[in-house]
């Protein structure tokens, strides 16, 4: 049976929070709010949460999810070969409403779908997601909502869509939900965007040089994301799970346990 809690309600807001961690620490399925639409949130550790998070929303591992995370910390230690052009576009955008799309740290023991050795991850600018995800470290997190589905944009409508699927519903009210996170991929020599969104390529620009392809751009579904992704990315759209404070065991550099993309709907939910 699942709960909800009104966030905007100070004491439900942190018991929410309490069941919320409980709930994803035991594999089950967390809604949170995000800065672009509601997301989908499993642990990222864990498989068989993940897959979970697909078959809650209807979709198979070729479209894995975005990774959201609650500290830059977190997230570099989930991917490899971060460079100077991803540091720039870090301290420039995060927290907030860019998906990067990064090579995956390979002694990470996780399996999110078909990556292709890719990550998509995100720092999102929203006080509950934050708050939760600093609670438990990184989350698996797709738009929250059934694939095919208009990502959820309140907690109401995500559960009118995902029922009993998820165990904690956390709602935070309305979110913006008309555009979605922007995608960038740094897994080549120059940056390129992967997807258009709330931070312009003008604004990019200015931080980074930017390679533009019409043609090589997808369409995903967020933030809630990433290419196989979600809500909304290539192979790989929000909606991006020891962690942080902390990331599993076998990453030291996060105790344990604490949104993109090729690799990765809500689009971070991203």
């Amino acid at each position: 049976m699942s709960e909800r809690y009104d966030c905007r309600d100070a004491a439900q807001r942190a018991t929410g929070i309490v069941e919320a961690a409980t709930s994803l620490r035991k594999g089950d399925l967390v809604v949170m709010p995000t800065d672009t639409v509601y997301g989908l949130a499993a642990e990222a550790f864990s498989p068989p949460a993940v897959a979970g998070l697909l078959a809650a929303k209807g979709r198979g591992r070729q479209m894995p999810p975005p990774v959201l995370v609650g500290t830059v910390r977190a997230a570099t230690a989930l991917v490899e070969g971060l460079n100077e052009s991803g540091k720039d576009l870090i301290e420039e955008f995060w927290p907030g409403a860019l998906t990067l799309v990064l090579r995956v740290n390979r002694s990470l023991n996780w399996d999110l779908g078909d990556t292709k050795g890719t990550v998509a991850v995100r720092m999102p600018l929203h006080e509950i997601a934050l708050e939760l995800l600093k609670e438990v470290g990184p989350l698996a997190v797709s738009s929250a909502n059934r694939s095919g589905a208009p990502p959820a944009t309140t907690a109401a409508a995500a559960q009118e869509q995902l029922g009993d699927a998820v165990a904690v519903y956390l709602d935070g009210g309305p979110c913006p939900g008309d555009v979605s996170s922007t995608i960038v991929d740094l897994t080549g020599p120059v940056p390129r965007l992967l997807r258009a969104g709330v931070i312009s390529v003008e604004r990019l620009r200015q931080v980074v040089t930017l390679a533009v392809d019409d043609d090589g751009m997808q369409d995903q579904a967020e933030d809630a994301a990433p290419p196989a992704g979600d809500p909304a990315l290539p192979a790989q759209d929000p909606a991006l799970p020891a962690q942080d404070p902390a990331l599993p065991a076998q990453d030291p550099a996060l105790p344990a346990q604490d949104p993109a993309p090729r690799a990765g709907d809500g689009t971070p939910a991203e």
